[in-house]
């Protein structure tokens, strides 16, 4: 299936892969966190990288995970790279030494940019950002705003000063039903699986999953969902989601699990290499594609919808 390629490797894969970004090869790693080392050195500050972070003399520390993705995908290859690092750097700059959006923008406008946004649930992340919901396993839902150039979550402490938390999420779920969708594809193969892809540019197409029954109605016929819906985040820029009707759910979770995984490992803000079964507004994993081979676990809850649906 042509949507699991990827971008043509420049390295061989039998190559020396790097210790934090399996995706590029030692050589490669070292060729892009030189060209971030000197892009900020040409902006005058000094920085230290290693492995996945730069880190400024102030101890202002930034994560290398989005860029090194990023230049991976890019099908023009490393000639293209140090361009890449110094749009990236120079947003980093700006952000550095800019206005907070909080404190510059009226309250419409903040209210209007508002937006919820899936993170990676890392436990150093929960004190700052652990205020909103448990809904997908594994991740925190946040509120964001977007910027011209960038998305800025907020806080727990920056958020006490916007009001209250149920208004201000239900201001954020009315903007995320007006984020654009740029790509619709439909996943089929011989095995019988079959799901909806939802690509675009927005930051905020995974968080679509916060309303996945409007959205599966939107972009498929018939999409009533009483056994639920099996959905996947890889990153922040897809959603997958197949609606659950017959036993074709067994073959469907297994590719849906393989494409989650690739997009998880290579994607700019990686979320989720897992398969959730959203019913009746709550998330269950049920598969997850392990790093080594290709097999495919399914939880007890897979099983038992997989067993409900064929009648056993």
């Amino acid at each position: 299936m042509g949507i699991f390629r990827r971008g043509e490797r420049r390295n061989a894969e039998d190559l020396p892969r790097d210790g934090e970004f399996a995706f590029l090869s030692e050589a490669e790693a070292a060729r892009l966190r030189t060209f971030v080392r000197e892009a900020f050195a040409e902006r005058g500050i000094e920085v230290t990288v290693e492995g996945g972070r730069v880190t400024s003399g102030v101890g202002r520390s930034f994560g290398l995970a989005n860029l090194a993705a990023v230049c991976h995908n890019d099908i023009r290859g490393p000639r293209r790279w140090r361009s890449l690092v110094d749009e990236h750097v120079d947003r980093v700059v700006r952000s550095m030494g800019g206005p907070q959006a909080l404190k510059t923008l009226s309250r419409d406008h903040i209210l209007a940019r508002l937006h919820p946004r899936f993170i990676p649930g890392e436990p150093k992340l929960l004190k700052a950002f652990g205020y909103g919901p448990r809904s997908v396993p594994g991740l925190l839902e946040v509120l964001a705003l977007d910027l011209p150039e960038t998305v800025d979550m907020l806080t727990a402490d920056s958020l006490s000063e916007l009001g209250d938390m149920a208004a201000l999420r239900d201001r954020a779920f009315a903007n995320l039903r007006a984020v654009r969708v740029d790509k619709h594809k439909v996943v089929r193969d011989k095995d019988g699986s079959r799901f909806d892809v939802l690509i675009g540019g927005s930051y905020f197409i995974a968080s679509l999953a916060l309303i996945l029954d409007e959205v599966a109605g939107r972009h498929t016929k018939g999409a009533a969902a009483p056994d639920g819906i099996l959905v996947a985040l890889p990153h922040r820029h897809q959603l997958a989601f197949h609606v659950v009707r017959d036993g074709g759910v067994v073959p469907s979770l297994h590719t849906m699990a393989r494409f989650a995984a690739a997009g998880f490992a290579e994607s700019p803000g990686a979320l989720s290499p897992s398969v959730f079964w959203w019913h009746e507004g709550s998330f269950t994993e049920v598969a997850t594609q392990h790093d080594t081979g290709l097999h495919v676990e399914l939880t007890q809850e897979a099983m038992d919808l997989a067993a409900r649906l064929a009648g056993g």
